[in-house]
């Protein structure tokens, strides 16, 4: 069985081995049952949540539609795509949203200075509407319309 599909499912990072409870888990939480909200019933428009260390190490996570949370200094994937991400918004650099949704997969990264910035991140992402954009390039496809 398919687990996901490269074209909507999103891969939602965050750092391995956050304590139960982490600010950063409870976003990912937050974020993912969103997205999963937004998906129709279609059964791989949804998001899942995995470790930085997973998604390096499992390829089936390749290509597809990311978004990481967490510092570069604790996740590992934002320290790899943060020097190729254009800051799109940053609240006195306490608080910064890194997007290329123009891309193949797009990707987004959300991170503050500590937990509580990050977490700042997360909702600054969902209130100002770049998760409905991130999701339209994700989807390219109304609901129920053949591709």
């Amino acid at each position: 069985m398919k687990l996901i599909d490269h074209a909507e499912t999103v891969i939602v990072v965050t750092a391995d081995n956050l304590e139960p409870g982490h600010p950063d888990l409870e976003s990912a939480a937050r974020l993912c049952a969103e997205i999963s909200s937004r998906g129709a019933g279609f059964p791989y428009r949804r998001a899942v949540v995995v470790s930085d260390v997973d998604w390096f190490e499992t390829d089936m996570l390749d290509g597809a539609p990311t978004i990481g949370i967490g510092g570069p200094g604790a996740n590992a994937v934002t320290g790899r795509l943060a020097g190729d991400l254009p800051s799109v918004w940053t609240d006195g650099d306490r608080v910064i949203i890194q997007a290329r949704l123009d891309g193949r997969p797009p990707q987004v990264l959300l991170w503050g200075m500590d937990r509580f910035a990050t977490s700042e991140a997360v909702q600054a992402f969902l209130d100002r509407g770049w998760l409905d954009e991130f999701l339209e390039r994700c989807w390219r496809f109304p609901s129920g319309s053949p591709a």
